[in-house]
């Protein structure tokens, strides 16, 4: 997502001839959007991307089961050592 911001910043900078973004190549101003597709396209093939998800998933789970055992009155689960 940050290439992607940075490529829309860029863009609007060449288009609007502001500062040495100005005189940049196009290849140049392009290139964010580039590595924004690679990015994604690796992150989809590796699996990083469901990895994560299913972390979230996973996270908000255990933040829900927590909060119940607390309405319970049973407090958290206590570890044995």
């Amino acid at each position: 997502m940050y290439c992607v911001g940075l490529g829309v910043l860029l863009l609007v900078l060449k288009l609007a001839a502001l500062g040495p973004v100005g005189g940049w190549p196009w290849w140049l101003v392009l290139a964010p959007f580039g590595l924004a597709v690679a990015w994604w396209g690796w992150a989809d093939a590796s699996g990083y991307t469901k990895r994560r998800a299913m972390q979230a998933m996973d996270a908000k789970r255990e933040a829900r089961r927590r909060q119940q055992m607390e309405k319970l009155g049973t407090g958290a689960p206590k570890r044995r050592r």
